[in-house]
């Protein structure tokens, strides 16, 4: 009929209708990816909002735009949501590309999710990353401050002013005459400092070091 929806029009209505119920109740950065969400072609599922702003990096770094091509990336507010979030956009869902990343430590929630999402079983973690999803050794941070070298890293809070307060930092007790490395992730703690200075790391990088997870889950999607 002129002027009604087309097929399409509604299919893509009933889908975005899908995906706002799933977000309600979730975390602010969760709802905002997810608004993004109703037309991807593709998801790509991170654990925490420092995470996102990495990959964003990376892929400007690239020259990629990932909103123009349809790529969301999705904070999901910690990995115990996995699960949800693959029942909706994977295959028995809305059948869109996946792919994630994830910290060591929450791997086996992962796998478990994907397996009960029917996208494999008993996965390894060669198989996670075939279907897209890669993990961090240790974590986000860890993977960036190896990547860097702890005098780069240094440089970067320079840059920004806190180098004083990391000087401060490593004469605490609990952390004096620790590994450099390990003092800096600490440092990097709190929500707020990854997610300021994981961007920040990710632009000083030479890109030929860039850490194998984050490249290997851009290329994926």
């Amino acid at each position: 009929m002129e002027g009604g929806l087309t097929d399409r029009d509604e299919k893509r209505a009933r889908r975005r209708a899908r995906v706002e119920a799933a977000s309600s109740g979730g975390p602010q950065a969760t709802r905002r990816a997810l608004a993004r969400a109703g037309d991807a072609r593709a998801i790509l599922f991170v654990e925490g909002i420092s995470d996102q702003l990495a990959l964003y990096a990376l892929a400007e770094r690239h020259g990629r735009d990932l909103d123009a091509e349809a790529v969301a990336v999705v904070p999901i507010g910690g990995a115990q949501a996995i699960g949800r979030f693959l029942d909706l956009f994977g295959p028995r869902g809305l059948n869109v590309g996946l792919a994630g990343l994830c910290d060591a430590a929450e791997e086996r929630d992962f796998q478990r999710a994907l397996e009960r999402a029917g996208l494999g079983a008993d996965l390894t973690r060669a198989d996670m990353e075939r279907l897209g999803f890669y993990v961090c050794v240790a974590d986000l941070e860890d993977e960036l401050i190896r990547a860097l070298g702890a005098d780069a890293v240094e440089q970067v809070l320079d840059a920004q002013g806190d180098l004083g307060s990391f000087r401060t930092f490593q004469k605490q007790p609990a952390w004096r005459g620790r590994a450099t490395e390990a003092q800096l992730r600490r440092f990097m703690g709190s929500s707020a400092g990854k997610a300021r200075y994981a961007p920040l790391f990710v632009h000083a990088l030479d890109l030929a070091r860039v850490p194998r997870p984050l490249d290997g889950v851009l290329a994926h999607v």
